[in-house]
């Protein structure tokens, strides 16, 4: 007689229509029972429409019935909500004071590099009315999803996002929102989208200490803040108020990276430290964190983003980055 393991392992080859991950890693097997040879599955239907419960029903029975000593197969679904659904490890916040020092750059990169070590992984963008996750990820396609809940979109290698512009009608769309709305479209991303089993959830914040990264902070189980800054004397003025918020929140701060570090040069072998010297080692003091690397001023990277394809950035400094920071989370 065929084990419950048994059947798990072969309903793991039946994939979720667009999100393209298995049943079991978006966790919808919801129960399984076997009496003699007879097998009963119930499956969770959160985000599932008709036609992807159809499609699935058939695939499931198809995986388990090429099982052997199975002889009747019984596949139901059963009403659950995403938020119930979700297994989550951890969840990292990347956060400054100021705008434009590349916090979604970083929030890419660090995904990135966590999927590069074998982790699932996914981004949740947060920044509601200026989203660039999409844009650099080269993720064009809606959402798929139900009244019971949305599923993220899989970029390609396999990292699944959830960003406000992948819900506009074009890109270019602005969003025109008072704050209560941008909490409350943070929340549902984290509420009503299956996210499934992740090892980690990058959160990519807006600017600032206000609404949306006080939404983060106190609606998700935030595992640590990620804090992104650049040289500038006003710069690390302003992020100390990021650093400080973090603090007060109560969410510790896995490290700090400094951007736009410098510019180098090939041609005469020299890095030019165009915001003034690196002040990663006096952020990370201040911080009482890690300080987890430099990332350059690096054209190669800027045009892969512009591109669609910042998966292909294939600097050491990426999966360096990335192991620093599995280093800085507790297990």
């Amino acid at each position: 007689m065929s084990t419950v393991e048994e059947v798990k392992d072969a309903l793991k080859s039946v994939l979720v229509p667009s999100v393209k991950r298995s049943i079991t890693d978006m966790n919808l097997v919801h129960d399984i029972s076997i009496s003699e040879q007879q097998v009963k599955v119930v499956l969770a239907s959160a985000g599932l429409a008709e036609e992807a419960q159809s499609w699935i029903e058939a695939k499931a029975k198809e995986a388990i019935e090429n099982m052997n000593k199975v002889k009747e197969i019984t596949l139901e679904f059963t009403d659950a909500k995403p938020k119930d659904l979700n297994d989550i490890h951890h969840i990292i916040a990347v956060m400054s004071g100021k705008g434009g020092v590349g916090k979604s750059l970083v929030s890419g990169l660090i995904a990135v590099a966590l999927k590069r070590q074998g982790y699932e992984v996914g981004i949740l963008d947060a920044d509601i009315t200026g989203p660039s996750i999409p844009k650099m990820f080269g993720i064009t396609d809606s959402p798929a999803g139900s009244d019971t809940g949305l599923l993220p979109v899989l970029s390609r290698s396999g990292i699944e996002v959830m960003s406000i512009n992948l819900l506009l009608p074009s890109q270019d769309a602005a969003v025109i929102w008072r704050g209560p709305l941008i909490g409350k479209a943070i929340t549902q991303f984290w509420e009503e989208v299956l996210w499934g089993k992740l090892d980690y959830l990058v959160v990519d914040l807006p600017p600032g200490t206000a609404d949306a990264p006080l939404t983060v902070m106190q609606t998700l189980p935030v595992s640590g803040v990620v804090i992104i800054f650049t040289p500038q004397d006003l710069t690390a003025m302003i992020v100390k108020k990021a650093v400080h918020m973090a603090q007060q929140m109560g969410k510790p701060i896995l490290g700090v990276v400094e951007n736009m570090s410098y510019l180098y040069v090939p041609e005469i072998d020299k890095k030019i430290e165009l915001f003034g010297k690196s002040r990663g080692e006096e952020m990370a003091k201040s911080a009482n964190a890690p300080f987890l690397g430099q990332l350059p001023i690096d054209p190669a990277l800027a045009k892969l983003c512009d591109e669609g394809n910042i998966e292909h950035y294939n600097d050491d400094i990426v999966n360096k980055l990335g192991q620093a920071l599995s280093q800085a989370i507790p297990s």
